[in-house]
């Protein structure tokens, strides 16, 4: 099987790009991609399983991979939600998956946003890692439009070994994240 377009150019460009940049002594000590974690929390199933039912369809659709699907840790009794409830899905992507799955996000679906200036710099953690919001399941190109009765939206963790923000957004920069331009 193929290598990732993504992942080959990290080996060939990014790395020595990042190298270069923050002078890195050790080779281990450059920030790679080691996961992405893309998840959804449906509450809407509290009332109606079937809605879950096809959330985890389309996320399966979007990854490419079957979804674990997520249950209430504590009861909650203003929203009706009882311990062990299924209430969300979330699908862990490593190696090739996770390229390709970052490929189609940063040049396909990104891209088809309504009124899109770019993604947001300020949702890093400080330890190294990036969450987005997308609020509309739609833009992937693997979703049908015509057979959508409900829009969800997901949040995608991008976890890095980068020790600090700024080595993450040089990272997911080259990798070619479209970040809003910094005034």
């Amino acid at each position: 099987m193929a290598e990732a377009r993504l992942y080959t150019q990290y080996k060939e460009e990014i790395r020595e790009k990042l190298r270069e940049e923050f002078e890195y002594d050790n080779e281990m000590a450059i920030p790679k991609l080691s996961k992405i974690v893309v998840n959804v929390g449906v509450g809407d199933a509290i009332t109606d399983k079937k809605v879950l039912d096809t959330v985890v369809d389309n996320v399966a659709a979007i990854t490419g991979q079957m979804p674990v699907t997520t249950k209430a840790k504590k009861s909650i009794s203003n929203f009706k939600l009882r311990e062990g409830m299924p209430i969300g899905c979330k699908v862990t992507l490593r190696k090739r998956i996770m390229y390709e799955f970052l490929d189609r996000l940063v040049n396909l679906a990104l891209p088809r946003t309504r009124d899109f200036q770019g993604v947001p710099d300020k949702s890093f953690d400080g330890r190294g890692n990036y969450t987005l919001g997308i609020k509309e399941h739609t833009i992937f190109p693997e979703i049908d439009t015509d057979k959508v009765n409900k829009v969800h939206g997901l949040d995608i963790t991008f976890v890095t070994t980068a020790e600090s923000d700024a080595e993450s957004y040089a990272l997911l920069k080259h990798f070619g994240m479209p970040f809003k331009t910094r005034n």
